[in-house]
């Protein structure tokens, strides 16, 4: 086994995936893709040169090297966990307003946020939920410190720090896209998602129509567990109650969006500074490890 290899970020999602006995949900818990678990997991195995999962069935289980692996996995962690709070920059302190779109706030940050806090445990947080567009203004007037938010096609500056495949989703049990025309639940008029998703339909010679219009990804997901509607919303934020729609199932491809980091020109302190490096360090970890698509083989 090669020990320099082992990336504590393969531990952590073994242990989140053996805990959940799910890679949806390790994959919403630490704000990363599917296919990003399920390669973390097989570069683990590859590394130790062990059988470490039984694969007969969906649920995950462990072989006897599995079991061994997790135990040091755990003791790895813990260490790894007391030092950050050890080496955690204690004298760094203030107040940070940062704003993102409830799409990233619920499903791509938290866990990142929940890190940035014991290695900073004395910069508060502010969280400000709002759409990209009025973010974008927001952050320029120095109303916001920092904005996480997609790239629209009239943005300007911005630091690109992760891309993000927009996926066709539904109710687990719904069948809305095969109505026609095709009912949709989007974000309103001028969002990148709204545009994407329109565009394809009219593309492919597909009918649609406006079911439900909604600032927030609640709404969104409410119409589609319903199954009133298909949404468009990025693969991170699927949940175990939804389902993706692909081209085997009749509706187009989409392409993916770019996540962009904003500064605020007035947002000069340690402590924005530390939360702005955060993110970007954090957001860019899947960039590298796997392209959308990969096949998923646990649930």
């Amino acid at each position: 086994m090669n020990l320099i290899s082992l990336d504590i970020r393969m531990l952590r999602s073994l242990i989140s995936v053996v805990e959940t006995g799910s890679i949806t949900e390790t994959a919403r818990r630490l704000g990363r893709t599917q296919p990003a678990i399920t390669l973390q997991l097989q570069r683990l195995e590859e590394l130790a040169g062990k059988q470490l999962f039984s694969h007969g069935g969906r649920r995950v289980t462990l072989t006897e090297h599995g079991t061994t692996v997790l135990l040091y996995a755990k003791s790895i962690l813990r260490l790894h966990d007391e030092l950050i709070a050890q080496l955690a920059s204690q004298e760094i302190e203030g107040q940070v307003v940062l704003g993102t779109p409830d799409l990233y706030a619920a499903f791509m940050l938290p866990s990142i946020l929940a890190v940035f806090r014991k290695s900073f445990p004395r910069i508060q947080v502010e969280l400000n939920c709002a759409l990209s567009t009025p973010l974008v203004g927001l952050v320029k007037r120095g109303d916001v410190d920092i904005a996480l938010v997609t790239r629209m096609n009239d943005f300007t500056g911005g630091q690109v720090v992760r891309h993000e495949q927009l996926v066709w989703m539904t109710g687990e049990h719904s069948k809305a896209h095969l109505e026609q025309p095709v009912p949709l639940a989007l974000l309103p008029p001028g969002n990148i998602f709204r545009d994407y998703a329109i565009d394809a339909l009219e593309r492919a010679g597909i009918r649609w129509r406006i079911a439900c219009v909604s600032e927030s990804v609640g709404g969104l997901q409410a119409a589609a567990f319903a199954g009133m509607a298909v949404t468009v919303l990025g693969r991170s934020a699927l949940v175990p109650t939804m389902r993706e729609i692909g081209v085997a199932e009749g509706l187009p491809p989409l392409p993916k969006v770019e996540l962009l980091l904003y500064k605020s020109n007035g947002a000069t302190s340690k402590a924005a500074t530390a939360l702005h490096d955060y993110l970007a360090h954090y957001l860019r970890l899947d960039e590298d490890l796997v392209a959308p698509g990969t096949p998923i083989e646990l649930s």
